[in-house]
Formats: structure tokens, sequence, C-alpha cells
């Protein structure tokens, strides 16, 4: 049977004679009779539509004949070429498949598949593929197809147009701006071209590199691992390079020029397959990434008592998994870390596991297994193990203070009276360890020093949340239970003075500040001899009736209750008790929470026996009422930082030089809980706050030793002139003038103390206060007076020195203001000032000064300030003189320096007296001696007075700028370095901040931030670099508004400065400190809400509720830039038990009234 049945008649007679080669043509098992019953069926269904389908049938038979002469005649064609005819003409085919009926047609397959196709409805052929709309056997109301591959480009480039869509050819496989030794680029290919590499690589032998030749991850682990390829060869008599031949012949190494797969694939010997290709990979994985691993491992198990080393292979997790997952670069970022995140801390968690178990009584490790178990474990089940971590080490302070930061910043198990019976809890533990009672655990050294800043840290914690009552009783209950306890119960253990303590507080009895107190001690001895004799109270003056709380209804629901519990903060810090001379009890309190009962402070009582703690305690609590007073604060002062003034107190130039001399220190006194850019209601503590303070200071002033005694009057005459400066602030001269009459007054009172009499350092600060107040003339005569006191020892004086040194500066500022530096530097005051001093006369002196007077005062100075620095060692090493200070010299020759000579005589008095403190310093560091208490305190004092005279060559290099023309690099130069020692001081960054702006250029500047921010344990290197971008991001946008000649912007154009200040912001939240800083977080919000983004503000806001949700400062900021949320915040507040003096009820009722 022929192999084309439709033409086996007319082949009948050829294939007798045809040869048997041909036999294969004929099919056997073909019934002819079958086909053209087939044919004639399939012609009877078409008869219909012959007419509309005629012409174009009759043209697919003779186009099929071309087709088929054309590929016989292109049978030499490349083989591609081939292909692309070959789809052409199939394509044709399919078109023309429904053909007419003629009886020379031929059947093709796809017939009798569109035979079957319009057996089905119509709107199954609609569904499934395109058809002519002439095709149609019925009409059609609305005849359409679904397109199951829809074209994306038509919603792309909005239009069904082919010519509208965008056509571009690739021109290489690379693109602009990468690596090629490191980085590369891959394509991805057609299936035809797939398919074409895929038969390329089986061509070549089984050596099949293909594109992972060079790209692959293992190749290019390869490239980083191995050493790099020397293209230029050193000479050597072995080099093959002859310099004379007219040609450069190969090199018989090729290994220097050629990689190691290229001579394999040479060799014929490459991978035969994938096996070959992961062991090689997995090789450079082990010798890439886990031979550090296996040292960590071979480390620990030789040495498993490590803990340090048990930290550090825990912090290479990290480190770890980042090198792992590099596999998966082409794949979902955000899913790879969502992924492999928890896996990593699992990992973390295991190896914390093993070391803690190896190592049970390190605490360190106990720390970092909690701070992992933080992310993975529910708040129930984490503080469960808190609790018994503390409970197996209750005599570590450090845990506790862990512990307590636990439980203050962990918002879902956060609550003030929790966290307050926390402390309580850690203070009355640590009170048993210290006194014995508890004798599974000893005592560590430092213990006292640990548990009074654990208490200084309850009473701001209590502070910032509002219960100022609270705070404030535990400093009155402490003040009491430390300088006035009775003789007889000093050597009891703490638990047994606190329940005696106990009968004094709930007595009744006036308490310590209050009017009428006469003290526990007094107390005890009265109740011995039978009690007191209650004398006739003396009627005080009625104090003046308070303001009407709501002076403007028409503002605002969320400001009127801003503005009201910003004025009861201010005026109810004081806890409240019954007035028995007016017969009132208990229950006449209107706010209950204004009482402070003994269960809420009688568990954080402790005992200091060192009267340098004593002294700590009451420093801090003048501190906690708004005393400028220098103490040293624990590490932990980032939790306590809410004053914007810590940042911009150096912008004012007004006092160039003595500006340091009152720093505000960042933290907010009691009373003054406002918004972060509001101002407090009142300068101090008010009426009723000054005469509380003043009771204190007069029952606790005459138990202190003489030279403590000095340090409380020296703070009180320094707040007198700090209220001076605040209120300078003001426009109101009347206030000014009220107020130093009030300063002056205490300051007098304070003079005429016998102790003062004869103290340099209190005329000093009364003579700066006449001169703030602008009495030039009168501060002069005080500066005379207080010099004539200190007679004629000159430079030997310390305290005359700085007296001297302040007034010098006074005079130089103020010929600043008249018209700059005097030409004639004998007629200067503060030269003539300063040579008095060197030459030991009296200072009131007017004579005219001699050129020879000051090259002898410049000779003294010379030779008192050698004679000081190389007697150093000796005098330093005393323990009278721990405290001695040399800043006043040094200060007074630097002037005088710069006033006679210039700058740079002044800064090598600087640069010498620092290099010699510093040398000393470094070497008692080194000493085997410099853990004992001695030493500890004289090698703080070196670094505090280094830190001074740093402070005072910045301000001068300052002020000689402003003045006249100076390189701003020496200075720059200058503070570098100095910060580089003293990343920490407020006053530096302030002068680095002023002189940086004066650039165009920030690079320099954001390169140095990032280098001290980088090691830095304190968040005040990342304040003042946002501080920074944030002065540079205000200029910009003035630029930019002048440019449109008074015109309104709309928006500011974005210039990339608001993404650089929230990235400072992002990174700062994440360390530890930053994340625990209210005031870092106050100052995201606010910079948010003022670029427009307040649905970020408010994120922001809700994350910080999670690392400081004892803040109430936090949430009245949120009010003030949320005002819509006002109920919401305050029933948050409510809930977590913050301190809320004015109810939303009562609210309304004052604006009805």
């Amino acid at each position: 049977m022929a192999l084309f049945p439709a033409f086996a008649e007319e082949v009948s007679v050829k294939a007798e004679d045809s040869p048997k080669e041909f036999d294969w043509l004929k099919n056997e098992s073909f019934q002819t009779q079958d086909a053209v019953s087939i044919h004639c069926r399939f012609l009877e269904k078409t008869v219909g539509t012959q007419g509309a389908t005629g012409s174009r049938d009759a043209s697919s038979v003779e186009e099929l004949d071309e087709d088929e002469s054309k590929v016989h005649h292109k049978k030499k064609r490349k083989k591609s070429e081939k292909k692309k005819k070959k789809r052409k003409k199939l394509k044709k085919l399919r078109g023309h498949s429904d053909s007419s009926g003629s009886d020379s047609e031929t059947i093709f397959p796809s017939d009798l598949k569109k035979e079957q196709d319009t057996d089905r409805p119509e709107s199954d052929v609609f569904a499934s593929k395109f058809i002519w709309l002439d095709d149609l056997t019925s009409a059609q109301k609305e005849a359409f197809c679904v397109d199951q591959k829809p074209d994306p480009a038509n919603w792309t480039y909005k239009s069904l147009y082919r010519g509208d869509v965008a056509r571009y050819r690739r021109k290489g496989a690379s693109i602009l701006g990468i690596d090629p030794h490191r980085e590369g680029v891959t394509w991805d290919d057609s299936e035809s071209n797939k398919k074409q590499k895929a038969k390329d690589k089986k061509n070549r032998g089984g050596g099949g590199f293909g594109d992972e030749r060079y790209y692959s991850t293992a190749n290019q682990r390869l490239l980083i691992s191995e050493s790099p390829v020397l293209l230029l060869p050193t000479e050597t008599p072995e080099n093959c390079i002859n310099r004379g031949a007219p040609f450069l012949a190969f090199c018989d190494n090729k290994d220097n020029t050629i990689h190691n797969l290229s001579t394999l694939w040479m060799q014929g010997k490459g991978k035969s397959d994938e096996t070959d290709q992961k062991q090689d990979t997995q090789t450079t994985e082990s010798s890439f990434v886990t031979k550090k691993t296996e040292d960590f491992n071979k480390r620990l198990r030789e040495q498993p008592e490590d803990t340090e080393l048990w930290i550090q292979f825990i912090h290479y997790q990290d480190e770890l998994s980042t090198t792992v997952f590099i596999d998966e670069q082409r794949s979902d970022h955000t899913e790879r870390s969502k992924s492999s995140y928890r896996a990593v801390l699992e990992k973390k968690l295991s190896i914390a596991d093993r070391a803690v178990a190896l190592n049970p009584s390190c605490i360190s490790l106990q720390l970092e297994r909690l701070k992992i178990c933080q992310e993975l474990w529910e708040s129930s089940a984490l503080a469960k193990e808190w609790k018994k971590l503390v409970f197996l080490h209750p005599n570590s302070a450090p845990l506790w203070k862990e512990y307590l930061l636990f439980m203050q910043s962990y918002f879902s198990n956060f609550s003030v009276s929790k966290v307050n019976s926390a402390f309580g809890k850690c203070l009355s533990t640590l009170s048993a360890v210290r006194d014995g009672s508890m004798v599974s655990h000893p005592a560590l050294p430092g213990l006292e020093e640990d548990m009074l800043d654990i208490f200084i840290q309850q009473c701001h914690f209590l502070r910032q949340a509002g219960h100022s009552e609270k705070a404030t009783s535990l400093f009155q209950a402490m003040i009491e239970f430390t300088f006035l306890k009775p003789e007889s119960l000093q050597k009891l253990s703490t638990k047994q003075q606190v329940e005696f303590f106990e009968t004094f507080w709930d007595s009744g009895e006036a308490r310590v500040g209050e009017p009428g107190s006469k003290g526990w001690k007094t107390w005890m001895l009265q109740q011995e001899r039978g009690g007191w004799v209650q004398p006739s109270a003396e009627e005080e003056e009625d104090e003046d009736e308070e303001e009407e709380e709501v002076k403007d209804q028409n503002q605002p629901r969320w400001k009127v209750w801003l503005d009201v519990e910003s004025s009861r903060e201010a005026g109810h810090w004081l806890p409240w008790r019954p007035d028995k001379s007016k017969g009132q009890t208990e229950d006449d309190c209107e706010d209950p929470d204004r009482q402070v009962l003994f269960d809420d402070i009688g568990q954080s009582m402790i005992c200091l026996s060192s009267p340098d703690l004593q002294l700590r305690l009451l420093l801090h609590f003048l501190s906690f009422l708004g005393l400028p007073v220098n103490i040293t604060t624990s590490n932990q002062t980032g939790m306590l930082l809410e004053n914007l003034l810590l940042l911009t107190q150096n912008d004012n130039f007004a006092r160039p030089l003595t500006f340091p001399e009152l720093l505000h220190t960042g933290m907010n006194s009691v009373g003054q809980m406002t918004t972060l850019q509001g101002m407090p209601k009142c300068i101090g503590l008010g009426k009723q706050g000054g005469k509380f303070l003043n009771n204190i200071i007069a029952m606790i002033q005459p138990l202190l030793p003489t030279h403590h005694r000095a340090i409380l009057f020296l703070s009180q005459i320094q707040n007198e002139k700090l209220k001076v400066l605040q209120s300078a602030c003001s426009s109101n001269k009347k206030h000014i003038h009220s107020q130093g009459k009030k300063s002056k007054r205490i300051a007098k009172r304070l003079l005429k103390e016998p102790e003062n009499r004869s103290s340099l350092e209190m005329w000093r600060e009364y003579a700066h206060l006449e001169w703030l107040l602008g009495n030039l003339d009168e501060a002069r005569k005080v500066f005379v007076t207080a010099a004539a006191l200190g007679g004629t020892s000159g430079l030997a004086s310390q305290s005359l020195c700085n007296l001297t040194l302040l007034w010098a500066q006074l005079e130089t500022e103020n010929a600043l203001d008249i018209g700059g530096r005097q030409k004639d530097i004998t007629s200067s005051p503060a030269v003539r000032i300063l040579t008095r001093l060197a030459e030991g006369t009296s200072l009131s002196s007017s004579e005219q000064l001699s050129p020879v007077s000051i090259l002898k005062a410049r000779k003294s100075y010379d030779q008192a300030l050698n004679c000081t620095l190389s007697t150093l060692d000796q005098v330093s090493l005393k323990q009278h003189d721990k405290g001695q200070s040399y800043r006043g010299l040094v200060g007074c020759y630097a002037l005088f320096q710069y006033l006679t000579v210039g700058i740079k005589p002044a800064s090598d008095v600087y640069a010498l007296a620092r290099n010699r403190m510093d040398e000393l310093q470094q070497r008692l560091t080194g000493d085997l001696k410099s853990s004992e208490a001695g030493y500890k305190d004289l090698i703080s004092n070196l670094s505090s007075e280094c830190e001074a005279l740093a402070i005072q060559q910045a301000a001068l290099l300052r002020y000689h700028n402003k003045v006249s023309v100076f390189p701003l690099a020496q200075l720059r130069q200058m503070l570098t370095a100095a910060l580089s020692t003293w990343p920490y001081c407020p006053a530096l960054w302030g002068i680095y901040i002023q002189v940086e702006n004066r650039y165009h250029s920030a690079g320099r500047a954001r390169r140095f931030f990032h280098s001290i921010m980088r090691n830095a344990t304190n968040v005040l290197p990342g304040l003042f670099a946002i501080v920074a971008e944030q002065q540079r991001k205000q200029t910009v946008d003035a630029a930019q508004r002048s440019c449109c000649h008074g015109s309104a912007l709309p928006t500011l154009p974005e210039n990339g400065l608001g993404h650089r200040i929230r990235g400072l912001f992002e990174n700062a939240t994440k360390t530890k400190m930053g994340a625990h800083c209210p005031l870092l977080w106050r100052m995201y919000m606010y910079f948010l809400v003022s670029d427009g983004k307040v649905d970020k503000a408010k994120e922001i806001f809700y994350k910080a509720l999670q690392n400081v949700p004892w803040t109430k400062g936090l949430y009245m900021d949120a009010i003030q830039l949320f005002p819509e949320h006002l109920q919401e915040f305050v029933d948050l507040m409510t809930e977590k038990e913050l301190r809320l003096r004015l109810p939303l009820e009562e609210l309304d009722i004052l604006l009805e009234d």
C-alpha cells in the first residue's frame, strides 16, 4: 500500500517497475477506502462555506507549493535559518487550515481537529482560541474571545498598537558601574538560546564549564580568596624576558597568568559531573567561611572557662549568617532575612545555653542569653527567667540594674507600681547582703556605691513618670535616714532601722524640709523623755490665692489640658501633708495621689557609711531640686536626658570665653514636666519650693564637714546666678530687675556667713552675678575686694588664679563688645590684671604698665608653670591634694600670652600642660596600685583637669577666630584631638558643630562623627551628629527659599539631608543607650512632623513606647503633635499608671465653668 493513499492509483503502475529499495515508501497497514470516506464526509460539511473561503483556500495550496520549492532550493543554508523558515511555513499552514472542499485538496490532521472543534458550542470556541469573524456559523450579538495570555505592554504603554511599545536590544552582557572582577550580571535567555548553550556545552566533550567558568559562586570565592596575580613579575636570572630580543616570549610558568580552571580546560581535564563542582564549592566554603568557626571550636574546647571567648563566638554568628546565605543573592532579601533571622537566634541561644552550662556563675553569659531570649520568648516566660536569675545571684548589683532596665522598658509587662516594687525589692535584697543577713552570698566590692546609683535611678524614674511627690518623699526619707539617724540605731541592721524609722514617718511630725522640722534623732530623744510639748502654732501668712487654671477657654481642648497639667506639675511636686494648725486631716486632700505612704518608700531605704557617698546623696537631691552641682553620674545618664538645652546652649556668642561656667546637664529638675519645646512655668522652685530648699540646707549643713559645707554654699550662689541667666533670656525687664534683687539679697546673705567671708570662690561667684546683671563697676569693686582678701600670694594661690582668670575673661569679652582688641596692650584692663597677679601686687592699682613689667610677668608665669608641672607627681600623690586644680594658673598664663604675643604661644601653653597631665595619667593607669580608691580619684581628677583645659583652649581659639583672621583648620584639628579623648563632652561638641557648619562640605565632619559613634557607649555623639545635620538642613532650606524672591514654596525640594537625618535617628535608636534615651525619641518625633511625615511620626511614637514607656513627657509631646488622639493617649497613661493630674472629666467641668 502506498504511503500517500490519495494518489495510490497514479503510482500503482510505476510501483511494479520500481526497485525494492523503495519499499519503505509503502504503508501496508493503511486502507484506501477509509481515507476516501473521511475525505468525502469532510467535503459535505464544508460546502456551505466554499464561496467565502474559496479564494483563500486556492492561494493556500499555491503558497504551500512555493514554500516546498523554496525549502528544496535552500537545503545547504545554516541550520538556524532552516528552522526559522520551517516555523514560518507551519504558521501559514495553521492560518489556512480551513480550506475549501476541492477534490484535489489534501486532508491534514489539523482538518480533523477543526471538524471536532466545529461540533462544540461556539462559546467554547470563543473561550479557547481566536477565529475569523467570517467563519462564524451563526450571528452573535457580541462576538468576542478571551485572551488567555494577555500582553502586559497594553497596560504599560496604554495602547494596543505595537508601534507604541518600546523595543531595544542589549549590547553586551554587563552594565555600567559594576566591578567586572568581582561582580557580574546574569541575563535570562530564551528557550532557544538555552537549548543552544546546552548543546554547545555537550559538544565540548564533557568539559562543560559554560558560563560557570568565571561567574559561578564557587569561582567568585576562589577569586576572592586567592592572592592577587602578579602581572609584571620581578626580574630574576631565571626570568624568561629578554630585553635584547625584538619580542617578548611567553613565560614557561603559566600559573601567574592563566587561571586554574582555564589550565584544566586547555588540558581537557574539565570537571565531568556536578558532584566535583559541589565538592569544590564545599572545600572553598570550608576555607573561606568555616575556618574561623573551627578555630573558635578548638579554642573553646581547650578553654571552656573563657567567658569572653564564648561571647565573641555568639556575636560571630551574626557575621557567619551573612556568609552562609551568599548563594541566595538572587532571591528576595526580605524573605531570606525573615527565614534566616530566627534560625540564627536559635543557634545563638543553643551556644549560650552550652556556655552557661559550663560557666554557671558567669553573669555576663547569663545576660547575653537573656538578651537573645528577649526576641524569642513570650513576655511571661522572659520575666520568669529574669526573676530566677536574680534569685540565683542576689548580690550582683550590675545584674539587678539590667533586670530593672528590663522591667522599666518592657512595654507589655510595664506599670509604674510593678517597677517601683522591683526597685524596692532590689534595694532591700542588696541591703541584706551588705549587712550580712544573707549568709549564702557575700557582699561584692563597691556595693554601697551601686546601691546609691540604683536609688537615684528610682527617684528619677518616678519623676519622669509624673510621680513627683513620691520621688521627693524618697529623697526626704533618705536624707532623714542618713544624716538624722539616732546614734543608738547605728549598729542595727538596715531592716531593723527601717522598722524604727517607720514609727517616726507615720507619727505625723514635720519631716526634713518642712516648717518646724526637728529631725528623726531629736524626735527619738523626746519620745524617750515623754514626748513633745506642743507649742502654740504661729499662724503663717496666707499664701496668695492661686490663679485661674484655665486662662483662655477659647483655646483647643488639648492645649488647655497641656497648660493645666504643666502648671499642676510645677506647683504640686511636694507631698501633701495635713496642716494641724488648721485642723486638717488626711481626708481633706482633694487628690489622694499627692499623699505618700511609707509602704511606697520603706523598702528603698539603704545605709551609707562613707562620708563621700553621703555627700553624693545630698548633691543628687540638690540637683533633683534644680541646683547646679558638679557630680559624677552613672553610665545610664542617657535615660535621664530630656532637655534640648544640652544640645543648643553653645549657640549664643554673648559669652565666648565664660560660657563653660554654667552648662545645662540635659536633665530636668522636679516640676519641669513640659513638652520638648515648651518652657517651664516658673524659674526655680517657686516660693514654696525655695522655703523647702532653705530648710533642708539649714538643717543638714551643720552636720557636714567644713569642705562639704563650702560645696553647699557654692551651689546655692550658683543657683542664683543660673536664675539670673534664665531671666535674662526673657524680654521682660521688670522681671529681670526683680529677679536680680532677690538673687543679690540671697548672695549677700550667704557672704555674711562666717565661713564664707574669706572664701574667694564665693566672692568670685558674687562678682560674676553682678556682672551678669550689668553692674560692671560694682562687679569690679567686688573683684578688687576679693583679690585683697587673697593677699600677695600671687600665682601660688589656686583660688586667686581662678578669680583673676574669670575677671580677665570678662574684661576681654567686654572689650569685644566695645570694639575689638586694643592695639596698645599696656592699656588693656585684662593685661593689667594678669600682670598684677604675676607681680603679686594689688589688682586695684591703676598705674600704667611698662613693657618691662610685662616681660617680668611672662617670666614669672613661665617659672610658676614649670615648677608646678615638675612637682606634679609628688604633689598629686598626697591625699589632701587629690582635688588640686591647675586650670586657673594655666588659663591665666595662656590668656596673658594671647593678649601680649598671640594665639600660637597661648596654644603652646595649653599643649604643654595637657601633655604632662596625660603622661602622668597614663602612668598611673598602668600602675599596679591604680585599683585603689586614692589612685582612682587622682586619675579622675587629672582627666577632669585636662578636659577643662581643652574647653578653655577651644573657647579661646573660637574667640580669636571671631575677632581676627585665623585658619579654621587649626581649631578643627585641636577639637578633633580633644573629642577623640573626651567624646562625651557637650561643650567641645557644641564648639565643633559651630566650626564645621561654616564649611559647605560636610564630608569631613560626617566621617569624624562616624568614627566616634562606632565605638561610643554613650548617646551624646549621636545626638550632636543629628543636631549638626538639622542645622545644615535649615541652612539649605533657607537658601532654597531665598531663590524664589519672596514667594512661598509649597514644598521644599528634597536635598537628601532629610534621609540622612532619619538614618542617624534609626542608627541611634538601635543602640542600647539610644533606645532608652527619651530625648532622642522626642527629637525624632518632632523632626518627622516638621518634615511633613505625620503618619511616620505616629509609628515612631508607638515604637518609642516599646523602649521608654515611663516617660510622661513623651505622651505630652504626642498630644501636642497628634491632638486628635487625646483620649487614646490619656487612657494609655492611666493604664500604665503614669501620674495624671487632670482627668478629662475634670477638664470638661473646668471648660464648662
